[in-house]
């Protein structure tokens, strides 16, 4: 016991430990060797559409039109991007409105219809205008204005869905001819209808896989009320016009004008290339044209990104003519 009173426990000796074992020499043992490090496979390239690989033999062919196809190629490709991304739309129409619209001549999507996200709208818009500039298809002071457009957040949004609603007729009252405002710069219709083209081709996906399109008998668009800017004759001696804006197609008279509706066949001018591939209809009336791929004279499906570039000559045989398209 100490001065202090407490109690201390008696201290032993440590008990003795067994010696560490012998380490090897490190120098000795053989050295390590590093696991090699394998490259990745590259990703092999997106596989090009049937239209890419079409262009881009049609430039070998003619190529005094490669900066036409140039430019539709960036524009095929740029929108097949937009496309896979945007979802199939549900639109629920219902039945009683929708005779009413096919009755009255006016279409069937209406601006809330569109699967639109504005981001990706706002890219689109800009992608679609830089490529029109790139190959001076737009003047680049117009180029400037439409991209201010692009970035005003508050003004896009009712500037396209004004113009759309327009444009399309879907609305009693509207006419479906209507273009961009007159202080819009020129040029604007055209980025607005390529820039819509992804979104609206799935509403048309979408809705032409339910609804019987055989009743309609106008020349505008029955899915968004655009104009026809190409068409085909099939086998069958039918015509199929394609929507310029939404690409959806439906059968018409032959030897009707779309876009005033003259039938009377004296009055409707037909001429076509060489080997018969293509052909165009004119209107003595209206002065007006439509291009048509023809299906009876070749076994390839018509493909409009491509045969309304390989047209262009008939462009310019038409306009020199006093036809307008």
């Amino acid at each position: 016991m100490t001065l202090g009173g407490s109690l201390r426990a008696p201290v032993s000796d440590p008990p003795d430990l067994p010696d560490p074992p012998d380490l090897p020499d490190l120098r000795a043992l053989p050295a390590l060797q590093s696991s090699p490090v394998v490259d990745r496979p590259p990703r092999p390239p997106r596989a090009e559409t049937r239209d890419i690989v079409a262009l881009k033999q049609l430039r070998v062919d003619q190529p005094e039109l490669e900066s036409a196809i140039d430019m539709q190629i960036a524009l095929v490709d740029m929108q097949r991007r937009v496309q896979g991304r945007v979802p199939l739309p549900w639109i629920q129409l219902d039945p009683e409105w929708m005779r009413l619209q096919q009755a009255a001549g006016r279409p069937l999507v209406r601006f809330r219809d569109i699967p639109l996200e504005w981001s990706d709208f706002r890219l689109t818009f800009r992608q679609t205008a830089d490529i029109l500039q790139r190959f001076e298809a737009i003047e680049r002071t117009d180029h400037e204005k439409i991209l201010a457009l692009g970035r005003d957040g508050n003004a896009l949004e009712p500037l396209v869905s004004g113009w759309y609603e327009a444009t399309s007729g879907v609305e009693a009252g509207t006419d479906p001819k209507k273009r961009a405002a007159s202080e819009a710069p020129p040029g604007l219709d055209q980025v607005l209808v390529l820039a819509l083209r992804p979104f609206l081709a799935r509403c048309a996906e979408a809705l032409t896989q339910r609804i019987d399109l055989g009743n309609w008998n106008h020349g505008h668009c029955p899915i968004c009320g655009w104009e026809p800017d190409f068409a085909v004759i099939t086998p069958s001696a039918e015509r199929r016009l394609f929507c310029g804006r939404c690409v959806a197609q439906w059968s018409f008279a032959a030897l009707t004008c779309p876009f005033c509706s003259n039938d009377d066949r004296a009055l409707i001018t037909s001429f076509a290339t060489r080997d018969g591939r293509y052909r165009v209809y004119a209107c003595d009336v209206c002065r007006r044209y439509l291009k048509a791929y023809d299906g009876r004279r070749t076994e390839r499906a018509v493909m409009v990104a491509v045969d309304t570039i390989a047209t262009l000559p008939l462009d310019a045989a038409a306009m020199q003519r006093g036809y307008v398209g």
